[in-house]
């Protein structure tokens, strides 16, 4: 229970994170009903389901990753009491967010100020890749949530409920465990905490959230003779990362997520130049700062998560950075109050950016789930499969991930039955000339964009050579090139921005090609 002198301590936060609920909810609201989307549909919403109906803690309808299953039995509740929808499970992760979000507010107001405090919470809001993710399906957004409230809870000094936290948060996703060993780490360095034998101690009562961790794969390992997941899965996101050259790219890439993506370089730039300036005096006297210790301490969760996840993590993510975008923010936005007058101007500004960013795509490769791009990603891909629902009932579909997913889970929400689908890995040349070799297999094709592309900034050759080496990139055919080779034609073609979606029939020439009346180009 709550003790009495905590009782209205607990009563303001939670009236904050019922305001922070129903904002969120209201801007989120023309994307609750869209279909599930790429991960989610490839692993987050499989595992929750098989968990809903199977009751199994190790998903088996789709890929073993390994991960631990608390976001999947969370979801699994509310599928269970509400029904599988996609609008149940982003309604779901609203609520995440919104405690995500009330622990940012908390932590900032506790080492700041109430202004600083609410800039922060808005940004962070706002912030495209935090907006996104505030209602996906993904085990990222809980586990950050939990990181969150575990900061918070050490920044008090409440250093049981931050186990507890860091518990709950490693349950989610096995990678939120950097947290408390950075925490663990920092307890050894700081001198003021005593003899190193004091201070090994103190540390070692970080290093509790690693008790579930290891109880979880033990129990996988009981369960499937495997500590970590699949083959595949470990070695795209571990054996193929262990490159030393990939390493440093990947530092620089992290880097660039966390400080630079999204227009967070606005934010940057601001506090870089703002310390150029002295701390203003007003009247209450010379405004107050982070403490050293707590930026300290933030700096170095920062360090070890760019480090983490440069060493692990095939994809190069945004996502995977989602519990340190606050820190950086609350850090940029406390030193524009230190330092700038009237630093609300200068707050409203980058806010608005984060804005900009999450309708305007910036001139650089990025996933789409980094703004409102993986919205046109959903939205071609519900186009073209209702079309194949109407058109191409009784077809083998040929296709790729995540697509073959879409069409063979109806609940994911996009058919209404399974069609047979054959797979490929993507629609390079390479793969579409496998794919003309089992003509015969497959009566259409499901073509789309795996990758975005941007043309607006020069890439030197070698930085295209790494890519491809180091980070899976490749180079689609064009819908028109993949169905001459395939020896099909085009019946269905759909295009927003840089991303398309077609369907092309193979050796069917009696069919009238149709385009969507929203779109006619070829």
């Amino acid at each position: 229970m709550t003790a009495p002198s905590d009782r209205p301590r607990f009563i303001a936060a939670l009236q904050i994170f019922s305001f922070i609920f129903v904002a969120i909810f209201c801007l989120h609201l023309p994307l609750l009903r869209l279909p599930f989307f790429w991960d989610e549909a490839g692993y987050y919403v499989p595992a929750a389901y098989d968990l809903a109906h199977d009751h199994a803690l190790i998903p088996h309808s789709t890929l073993d990753t390994g991960h631990p299953p608390l976001s999947a039995a969370y979801l699994a509740i509310w599928f269970a009491i509400s029904g599988g929808k996609p609008a149940v499970a982003r309604i779901a992760m609203l609520l995440v967010a919104a405690f995500a979000l009330t622990n940012v507010f908390l932590l900032a107001r506790r080492i700041t100020n109430t202004g600083v405090a609410v800039a922060s919470t808005i940004a962070t809001a706002l912030y495209p890749i935090f907006f996104v993710q505030s209602s996906l399906a993904h085990a990222d957004l809980t586990a950050a949530a939990f990181t969150l409230w575990g900061i918070r809870m050490s920044v008090e000094r409440r250093v049981w409920v931050a186990q507890i936290a860091f518990c709950l948060a490693v349950l989610c996703k096995e990678t939120a465990v950097i947290t408390p060993l950075a925490l663990a780490l920092w307890e050894l360095l700081d001198r003021r905490g005593g003899t190193l034998p004091a201070r090994a101690s103190q540390a070692a009562i970080w290093l509790t959230p690693l008790l579930p961790l290891l109880g979880w794969l033990a129990y996988h390992h009981h369960q499937t003779g495997r500590i970590f997941g699949n083959a595949e899965f470990y070695q795209y996101n571990v054996s193929q990362t262990m490159n030393p050259l990939r390493f440093v790219l990947a530092v620089g890439l992290r880097l660039w997520s966390l400080f630079g993506a999204m227009n967070m370089l606005a934010l940057t730039a601001a506090t870089v130049v703002a310390m150029l300036f002295p701390p203003v005096v007003d009247r209450a006297g010379e405004r107050r700062r982070i403490s050293i210790p707590i930026q300290l301490q933030f700096a170095l969760i920062m360090l070890a998560h760019v480090l983490a996840f440069s060493l692990v993590g095939g994809a190069v993510l945004n996502r995977y950075l989602l519990a340190v975008y606050p820190l950086v923010i609350i850090i940029g936005m406390s030193t524009l109050y230190r330092r700038i007058e009237r630093w609300q101007w200068a707050a409203a500004g980058i806010v608005a950016l984060f804005v900009i960013a999450l309708f305007v795509d910036p001139p650089y490769r990025f996933a789409p789930e980094d703004n409102l791009r993986y919205r046109d990603f959903v939205q071609l891909h519900y186009g073209a499969a209702r079309f194949l629902d109407r058109h191409e009932r009784d077809a083998t579909i040929l296709t790729a991930w995540p697509a073959q997913d879409e069409l063979t889970k109806p609940y994911l929400g996009y058919v209404a039955h399974a069609f047979s689908i054959v797979p490929v890995r993507d629609f390079t040349i390479e793969e579409v000339m496998k794919a003309r070799r089992m003509t015969g297999q497959y009566q259409a094709a499901y073509l789309f964009s795996t990758k975005y592309e941007s043309a607006s900034w020069i890439r030197p050759q070698f930085w295209e050579r790494w890519n491809r080496r180091f980070f899976d990139y490749h180079q689609d055919l064009s819908p028109e090139a993949a169905a001459e080779l395939l020896h099909g034609r085009i019946v269905y073609l759909a295009r927003r921005k840089a991303e398309w979606v077609a369907i092309v029939e193979i050796d069917q020439p009696s069919r009238v090609a149709f385009f969507p009346p929203h779109d006619g180009r070829r």
